[in-house]
């Protein structure tokens, strides 16, 4: 299942298309956005000054590639603490299950009620 995209991941995705310069359809399909999407999102990029819009062309402005630098660390950061949290769940699931009262299914081994 497909993971539906954020408002920082839509604009990250909108800076990388316009980095050298772009026109809103060349945008739309490779930032795989809809019509309303892109209508919605490039005017906004350009409010926060991350774009501008000249000669026909959206091209990422010197605060949208700040922007880019330090969304990309910021990710590869996440994407880390998010990988060791998985590990770390997995330990305390393997913890858990020690934990658990074995199920055997030799005779010896099974619990016997004491005779009255």
């Amino acid at each position: 299942m497909a993971k539906h995209r954020g408002r920082l991941e839509i604009i990250v995705d909108i800076l990388n298309v316009a980095g050298k310069g772009a026109r809103k359809t060349k945008i739309m399909y490779i930032a795989n956005l809809s019509y309303k999407l892109v209508e919605k999102y490039l005017p906004e990029t350009i409010r926060l000054g991350f774009i501008y819009f000249g000669n026909g062309l959206y091209e990422v402005t010197e605060k949208g590639r700040t922007f880019l630098d330090k969304y990309n660390d910021f990710s590869s950061r996440y994407s880390k603490v998010e990988s060791e949290l998985r590990r770390m769940l997995f330990e305390k699931e393997t913890l858990q299950r020690l934990c658990e009262p074995a199920i055997s299914t030799s005779p010896k081994l099974q619990h016997r009620r004491p005779r009255r």
